[in-house]
């Protein structure tokens, strides 16, 4: 089975929060995708970590390190439709971008942001609950 995977996950995965288990098990024999810019997001995430004091650069570039390790099959994002998605739903860009990509291969979301999951469902995405 296809799973979108978006970053609040991935992040939950690298920095072992609360739900890392969940998220291994319910992704476990599945096809992770995502597009292109989760690469950019994470990278985002990670300096807003450091802006927090939350992390310093070796746990960052071992996350990375991680990261690249995490089987993720990555799908080119239609821009015009996801720009379109954000207009619509007034919702950053990264996030139209995982919805896009749900919508593209019809396949569920894994997201720990509730915002995001909110969004999905309006646009009739499937969502993977932790």
């Amino acid at each position: 089975m296809k799973i979108t995977i978006d970053t609040s996950a991935i992040i939950a995965v690298l920095f072992n929060e609360q739900h890392k288990a969940a998220i291994i098990a319910i992704t476990q024999g599945g096809d992770l995708i995502a597009p292109h810019s989760l690469h950019w997001e994470l990278g985002n995430s990670l300096s807003a970590m450091f802006k927090r004091k939350r992390i310093n650069i070796q746990q960052a570039i071992t996350a990375l390190e991680i990261y690249s390790q995490i089987p993720i099959r990555f799908i080119e994002s239609e821009i015009v439709e996801a720009v379109g998605i954000a207009f619509e739903k007034d919702i950053y860009a990264y996030d139209a971008y995982m919805l896009s990509i749900a919508l593209k291969t019809n396949s569920p979301l894994l997201t720990l942001d509730s915002a995001l999951k909110e969004t999905a469902i309006t646009l009739g995405v499937e969502l993977l609950e932790i």
